[in-house]
């Protein structure tokens, strides 16, 4: 049997608390260390799993892969010092706090050859995954991720929220955009300086295809739908619920000698494929990349598409 893996966790936050439960609980893992610079904090997260606290990243040589869940201003100086000790890498989105420094860590991590992922969880959303299997050519993407306001989050709703649907959007395509236009929205007084509140943005792909994607944390409920049409079906699904319904219209009749009509369409409600944790199925993957299970230079390559797109709709705030 495979000894689990040791693993080491950057960042004891929200975050970094869920990632802490789920590699302790996970078979194949072992959280061995737990880093964080708040000793109060990241010690008594690294005594609830068993792990071992630390102010900052050790010498990696003994550890099989390092999950960064740290502030996004970190994450550029911690994936480069996991890289350069050639350690697999689980890191929070976005992949760095500048598209160049994204580049410069996909950069090394391919150049070597090391596993790495990104956090863009929506991919393993059980209705997400259910949806896809379904998919056959999908023409038009529509996503709405709307959310109340938290003064906690002050940095913009782009890097926040957008990035997950545009996510979602490429892959069910199945190819980057080729033309990328936004409108950007700033309300909210608590909001940091030049952060958008809301960015609405549309997307065409080679195939003539199109994604409208729509995030707010100005909203009033929390909303996390998606919608995949196809010439001759519908897919809907909700993300929070976790369900997927399918509709085909059938026929248009007229009804007698009035203005009045008869539509029928067919509904199918699937069974959803899974019913696993996304944060869960997520590392698993990370695993199954570490071991060789999944394609690695496959996983690496998939990250950089929507952040390209992100940083074309934030650069949009400098052209208002």
């Amino acid at each position: 049997m495979t000894s689990p893996k040791r693993i080491a966790l950057v960042g004891a936050g929200n975050m970094g608390s869920h990632h802490a439960r789920v590699i302790a609980q996970s078979e194949a893992a072992t959280l061995s260390v737990l880093v964080d610079p708040r000793e109060d904090v990241g010690s008594a997260l690294a005594a609830r799993f068993g792990a071992t606290w630390a102010p900052e990243l050790p010498d990696l040589a003994e550890i099989d892969g390092v999950v960064v869940a740290a502030a996004t201003e970190a994450h550029f100086p911690l994936a480069m010092q996991v890289l350069g000790q050639n350690r697999p890498l689980l890191i929070e989105k976005p992949v760095a706090d500048d598209l160049l420094r994204t580049k410069e860590i996909l950069a090394l991590a391919d150049a070597r050859d090391i596993p790495m992922m990104c956090g863009l969880l929506e991919r393993f959303n059980p209705a997400v995954i259910t949806a896809k299997a379904a998919l056959n050519e999908p023409i038009h993407v529509t996503a709405t991720r709307h959310s109340p306001y938290a003064p906690r989050i002050r940095t913009g709703v782009a890097w926040d929220l957008l990035v997950h649907d545009v996510d979602l959007a490429i892959n069910i395509v199945g190819s980057a955009p080729t033309d990328v236009a936004s409108q950007l929205g700033h309300f909210h007084p608590g909001s940091a300086g030049g952060a958008e509140d809301v960015a609405e943005t549309l997307m065409r792909f080679e195939s003539g295809a199109l994604a409208r994607i729509s995030a707010s944390r100005v909203g009033q409920h929390k909303i996390r739908t998606l919608s995949i049409a196809e010439l001759d079906r519908l897919i809907e699904v909700d993300l929070l619920r976790r369900d997927v319904t399918i509709y085909r219209h059938v026929s248009e009749n007229s009804v007698g000698d009035g203005p009045s009509y008869r539509q029928q369409t067919i509904i199918e409600i699937p069974e959803i494929a899974t019913s696993q944790e996304p944060l869960t199925a997520q590392f698993a993957r990370f695993m199954d990349v570490i071991d060789g299970r999944a394609d690695a230079a496959a996983e690496r390559a998939s990250i950089l598409p929507s952040h390209v797109v992100v940083d074309h709709v934030i650069a949009q705030k400098a052209a208002v």
